[in-house]
């Protein structure tokens, strides 16, 4: 009977430890679908889920009377740098192009934008890439900013170099080097046609040129485009998402970094833009040219870029605008909540092998130790 019972002992405590060992994958399982989930699903919701549109003054005076205006819901983002065949490892290439397809499903599910603008550099090949290689960028592009028909996505380095869309005057800044290039003449003969039809618009009483074609709307356009700007360097800018302080007081330099100041001159002479948003530096800065025209450069959607990625939401009308801007998920927070479940994971595996005292056995040591006394 002794040995009966011994051997029923034994079958006993092999079905514990058995047990136990399951126990222990099902908890190893569980914890690191739950980081997966949080960190490559819900985190993107619940920091997007914070940003909000912002007011925008929608009512104008029409004689005595008060007009409601149009609002238009505008998401603004730029530097995308998607990965070809060439540079960045396939691990960094899938990861970030799965933040990005996330990040942007995701602001499109919550923020219901109507129209969404990519201010140049999609993708960071483009000029070594093989026929090929380009075609399957563009499938790639078309499906990580995937959007409902009803939302229009607009790139402002597109098939046509400069465009009028809604209140807002698309250029490609690529084709105002100013050397009588072919593309560059073609843009500033667009441009010149663009700022006839604006002053047009601005008359109370157009002469016979004017009335000839589509007239534009009687507002000043927001001028979108790649390159800033001419600006001597990001000194004058801050913020948490502007230039690392031993950058900001580079020197720019004219047609790689910014538009060379000629051109720079013309855009706002014949625009007259009441906005200029533009990308290209990776990091925001506000500046004002003249007396009254603010030119934003909104910083890259890419974490490969910046560890802090946002867009510019923007609530716009004929005659007004009001902009927020969105965080996306700090890199380094993701980072810290997988290394964090990954101690945790390590702590289980370690107590259940008996390495490392149980936290739950420790405090109740801790505890009957302080009763004795």
């Amino acid at each position: 009977m002794a040995i009966i019972g011994l051997g029923f002992a034994k079958q006993n405590l092999h079905l514990f430890s058995l047990k136990k060992s399951q126990l222990l994958l099902l908890k190893l399982i569980a914890i690191i679908l739950a980081a997966l989930l949080f960190c490559e699903f819900l985190i993107y919701y619940v920091v997007i889920a914070q940003c909000n549109w912002p007011e925008v003054k929608a009512t104008v005076h029409d004689g005595e009377k008060e007009r409601l205006q149009p609002v238009l819901k505008a998401m603004f983002l730029a530097d995308t740098h998607l990965l070809g065949e060439i540079r960045g490892h396939w691990l960094d290439k899938l990861r970030r192009e799965w933040q990005m397809e996330t990040a942007f499903q995701t602001a499109l599910w919550l923020l219901q934008p109507e129209v969404v603008f990519i201010l140049g550099d999609i993708f960071d090949e483009g000029k070594w890439s093989s026929s090929q290689a380009w075609a399957d960028d563009v499938e790639r592009f078309h499906r990580i900013f995937r959007h409902p028909r009803h939302v229009q996505l607009k790139v402002v380095a597109g098939n046509h170099d400069i465009g009028f869309h809604y209140h807002f005057v698309m250029v490609n800044s690529v084709a105002l080097e100013g050397d009588g290039c072919r593309i560059c003449s073609k843009a500033e003969a667009e441009l010149t046609g663009i700022s006839h039809k604006l002053n047009c618009s601005r008359e109370e009483q157009p002469d016979s040129l004017c009335v000839q074609g589509k007239q534009l709307p009687a507002s000043a356009p927001i001028l979108l485009q790649h390159f800033p700007l001419y600006r001597r360097s990001d000194a004058g800018c801050s913020g948490e998402d502007a230039a690392p302080p031993g950058e900001r007081d580079l020197p720019f330099q004219e047609r790689y970094d910014v538009l060379s100041r000629e051109a720079s001159q013309k855009l706002l002479w014949w625009l007259q833009p009441r906005l200029v948003l533009s990308g290209h530096t990776h990091s925001a800065c506000e500046v004002l040219h003249g007396a009254n025209t603010l030119e934003i450069s909104v910083p890259s959607f890419s974490w490969r870029n910046r560890n802090n990625p946002s867009f510019i939401m923007g609530s716009v009308t004929a005659t007004e605008y009001a902009l927020s801007k969105c965080y996306l998920p700090l890199e380094h927070k993701v980072l810290a909540t997988y290394t964090g479940a990954a101690v945790f994971l390590v702590t289980l595996i370690l107590v259940h092998l008996e390495l490392l005292p149980s936290p739950f056995h420790f405090g109740w040591n801790l505890l009957r130790k302080s009763k004795r006394k």
